[in-house]
């Protein structure tokens, strides 16, 4: 898992700035006022070797000072429990100000590492005038300039020396479920009812992502690791902070684990959010089920209605009609078995192997029934095919001219593997090779 570093700081001081510059892009937004940076906003960036995740805490604060102090405190707080490394920033234009004493009073108490930014150092004088944030009570002091990216090297090679070891990627032969989506959509139930399933047997275990306890799960007789990413302890007034973190929280579980399980509240309907998190788990090639819980609260429930819910969410995600959907009820327990024995399903499938004879026969007969198209003056041929890897499944097509291939050809060779192969719930990778 990516270690994870918070850029905190009272607002104004340019939090959004240094972001934009550790990862090395204009992601956030810049402005010279309070509240400019409403949303949270995260990337990835590498020094020296080492990935790691960067979140700008910036947020909106309202004007009036003790509530001020309030939020920040508590955006401090969540930061402290989700991150490896705090960048702690203040301004050496305006020197030292009443939150940042604030700040570095709450920081001082922790055990997390923490790292003081006196940023828009961006002359000598001001570098020398940073010497004032001593007084703050932080053995190191780093005077840097978001702007222009003086002393952002030295900042980040003290980063990645603080940050945990990262330890070798042992693959473990025991499957990893998670269950992801939006908040209140039954994650907990659905966890807990399977645990309570009388088929199966529950050790807990110590979990890979914070506060959160993963499950060891025996379930008719297969073993399996279940990952929840169900919340955060709710604190006053940090609604923005608790969402935003979730977000973090869930593509970590996303990252480690073989299939992801999306929930989607049937009252509620499939939104934005849930699509981007499917694209997620499709892009790191996990196995996907979606589950459509609070079954119990439609009023009719006939095949029809559930086709059209099918009909539905498809629609929204068009090139995903290859992931199953459940329909359960986590309070009431109704069918939730199914989930697992889907993701048992997922599971096999992406371990599935297709014979290299097999795999060109049907490649044979597919380009007989819709040969590839010319590009110009010359007839595209795919002269050979394999399977290279599976769990996830690729594929490696060798050909002509690859870069002539069009889009839609491409999602027809796809629709035509899981028409005649499966594959249900795995994302297939082509790769397409010059001959």
């Amino acid at each position: 898992m990516l270690p994870v570093v918070s850029i905190v700081g009272r607002p104004n001081v340019g939090k959004s700035t240094l972001f934009n510059r550790l990862i090395g892009s204009r992601k956030a937004i810049v402005h010279d006022e309070y509240g400019v940076t409403r949303d949270r906003h995260y990337g990835e960036t590498f020094w020296n070797g080492r990935d790691f995740t960067v979140i700008d805490t910036g947020g909106y604060l309202p004007d009036e000072m003790n509530v001020m102090v309030v939020g920040i405190r508590e955006q401090v707080h969540i930061a402290l429990e989700e991150s490896d490394v705090i960048l702690f920033v203040v301004d050496v234009k305006d020197g030292i100000n009443t939150l940042d004493k604030s700040v570095a009073e709450l920081l001082r108490q922790q055990d997390k590492p923490v790292v003081l930014v006196s940023n828009k150092a961006d002359n000598e004088e001001r570098r020398l005038n940073s010497s004032e944030f001593y007084e703050l009570g932080f053995e190191e002091l780093f005077p840097v300039s978001s702007i222009n990216g003086t002393g952002t090297g030295e900042l980040l090679d003290k980063v990645v020396e603080l940050l945990p070891e990262s330890e070798p990627e042992t693959k473990s032969e025991v499957p990893k479920l998670a269950f992801i989506g939006r908040p209140n959509v039954g994650k907990s139930s659905l966890f807990n009812a399977i645990l309570d399933d009388e088929r199966a047997i529950v050790t807990n275990i110590a979990g890979t992502t914070r506060d959160s306890i993963n499950s060891d799960l025996t379930y008719d007789g297969k073993e399996y690791i279940l990952v929840d990413t169900a919340g955060l302890r709710k604190r006053t007034k940090v609604k923005e902070n608790i969402e935003f973190y979730s977000t973090i929280r869930t593509e970590r579980a996303i990252r480690e684990c073989d299939v992801a399980i999306l929930l989607v509240d049937a009252m509620q309907g499939f939104d934005a959010q849930d699509r981007r998190v499917l694209r997620q788990a499709e892009q790191f090639n996990k196995g996907l089920v979606i589950v459509l819980n609070k079954w119990d609260l439609v009023p009719e429930k006939d095949t029809n209605v559930v086709k059209e819910f099918e009909e539905y969410i498809y629609s929204n995600v068009p090139q995903m009609y290859y992931i199953p959907i459940v329909t359960i009820s986590a309070m009431n327990k109704q069918r939730v078995h199914r989930v697992i024995d889907l993701a048992q399903q997922v599971i096999d499938e992406r371990k599935k192997e297709i014979p290299t004879p097999e795999f060109n026969e049907f490649l044979e007969q597919m380009l007989s029934a819709k040969p590839l198209p010319m590009k110009r003056g010359r007839q595209l041929k795919i002269t050979y095919a394999t399977q290279v890897k599976s769990n996830p499944p690729v594929f490696k097509f060798f050909m002509n001219s690859p870069h002539d291939l069009p889009s839609n050809y491409r999602r027809f060779i796809e629709n035509k593997i899981r028409e005649r192969f499966g594959f249900i719930g795995v994302p297939i990778t082509m790769i397409f090779r010059q001959k």
